[in-house]
């Protein structure tokens, strides 16, 4: 037996495994939040499905409300991955510049992620000014909840992304470069 099977099994012959500590102070509120709204939205969807099924009387407001919950996660959720700068990225062509040139790239690359959340931010708060005020189809809401969320979801994308490109320009790299 290998030194390797022998610390799975143990000397008793056992099979024995030690979990490692959860560690949730990775997480940042957004993603407490984001969590939150994807249950709400399960549960939605949840009972949707036994109304239609079990009840065979679709109740009809779960479509609507459940379609606005995904927004919410999508957009909420979003900042997560923003903070933790893992979007997708095309890092191939910073192997093949020179690494001054990289750094440019990167940092050009920071400013216009930036910029263009800045410019979302704005967009969204001129739609939810514009329609914001009008009824859901089926419930009798406001649309601009759903807005709001996109807004709010946009709005902590931007302030992570400023706190991403503080932190490159800190450590003077970023992924991209490495």
């Amino acid at each position: 037996m290998s030194s390797e099977q022998e610390h799975i099994l143990g000397e008793d012959g056992q099979f024995h495994i030690e979990d490692e500590a959860v560690d949730v102070s990775i997480y940042g509120w957004e993603d407490w939040v984001t969590f939150v709204l994807f249950w709400m939205m399960a549960a939605v969807v949840f009972y949707q499905v036994y109304t239609r099924y079990v009840l065979s009387d679709s109740a009809g407001w779960t479509e609507e409300i459940a379609r606005y919950f995904l927004v919410a996660v999508v957009f909420i959720g979003a900042s997560m991955s923003v903070r933790k700068n893992n979007h997708i990225q095309v890092d191939y062509f910073y192997r093949l510049m020179p690494k001054a040139m990289g750094r440019v790239m990167s940092t050009l690359v920071d400013a216009v992620r930036c910029l263009f959340l800045g410019y979302a931010i704005w967009l969204t708060w001129l739609l939810v000014q514009r329609i914001g005020g009008q009824q859901m189809a089926v419930v009798d809401l406001p649309v601009g909840w759903v807005f709001s969320a996109m807004l709010f979801g946009f709005v902590l994308m931007f302030l992570r992304s400023l706190q991403v490109a503080w932190r490159h320009w800190k450590q003077g790299y970023s992924v991209l470069e490495r």
